[in-house]
């Protein structure tokens, strides 16, 4: 009798789950984070429903993002470029065009005179949220189709988007330092630090940890956040290599990371005594 009377419950709890399914109270996309039924509650009036439905948009983007493992400053600086062109189009997404886009670029090279790279990571910013939007898995172009009348399209395409073609992109005025330029660049910190010093002020120190950051990003090949992240246990001991000491191979814990993967980590070693001195000194 009992179980009889929990399959009749089961059977009652599933027939109300497909009403409400059909009704539209509940819905495979609602679940998907970043859906729109997870942002705006439906049958419900909005004061501001542009402002509103874009930010809500925003907001289910940056949870799709995060739920890629995406780093938050990746999220943040995405999500910032959609806001400026919004603010260069002066209307909202399901409004946007291609034209738009085109001439959004054309004002950022030719004004701000911004890098191909640049411009490139601006594009990829804009086809992601493009794709978020327009995806019907997300219910956000279903949406906008209900309340405005129109929906989103995808404003970067295979016809206006920049191509990678190249392996480095940098500045050809830009060069490295010349032997003599990096000499006199590391004197000038080292005179920093006895000229502080010697006056008697407190910022010796700070000029000291700078001067030595500058040697170990040059002698051990560090980006500038491996440098920052950076702890004295990093050192250790090169069996190959006694002659460095303490401070033989160095252990980067805080590496570039690829898209959607935790920092990466390597190993250096050390190829100049003169390094592991200076090391050695901060120790």
């Amino acid at each position: 009798m009992h179980h009889d009377q929990l399959r009749s419950h089961q059977m009652r709890d599933n027939r109300t789950e497909c009403d409400q399914t059909k009704a539209g109270f509940v819905g495979p996309d609602d679940r998907l984070t970043g859906s729109a039924g997870l942002h705006l509650a439906a049958g419900v009036p909005l004061l501001h429903p542009e402002e509103l439905v874009f930010a809500a948009m925003l907001d289910g983007w940056c949870n799709q993002l995060l739920a890629r493992n995406l780093a938050r400053s990746t999220v943040s600086s995405a999500q910032r470029v959609v806001r400026q062109f919004g603010e260069h189009c002066g209307t909202y997404p399901w409004l946007w065009t291609p034209q738009q886009a085109d001439e959004w670029f054309a004002d950022l090279r030719a004004v701000r005179h911004l890098s191909l790279s640049t411009v490139r990571n601006y594009q990829g910013a804009l086809r992601g949220f493009g794709a978020f939007v327009t995806d019907p898995a997300y219910g956000w172009a279903a949406e906008c189709e209900r309340r405005f009348g129109t929906h989103p399209v995808q404003v970067i395409n295979q016809v206006n988007a920049a191509v990678h073609v190249a392996d480095s992109e940098a500045d050809a005025s830009k060069r490295a330092f010349s032997r003599a330029e990096l000499q006199a660049m590391f004197d000038y910190a080292d005179d920093e630090v006895d000229r502080k010093r010697a006056s008697g002020r407190k910022g010796w120190l700070t000029a000291f940890r700078d001067a030595t950051c500058f040697k170990v990003a040059y002698g051990f090949g560090l980006r500038r956040n491996e440098t920052r992240m950076l702890d004295v246990v990093d050192f250790g001991r090169n069996p190959h290599g006694p002659e460095f000491g303490e401070y033989g191979v160095l252990d980067v814990r805080h590496g570039k990371a690829k898209k959607g993967s935790p920092p990466k980590r390597r190993s250096v070693l050390c190829v100049w005594e003169w390094v592991a001195e200076v090391v050695e000194q901060w120790s």
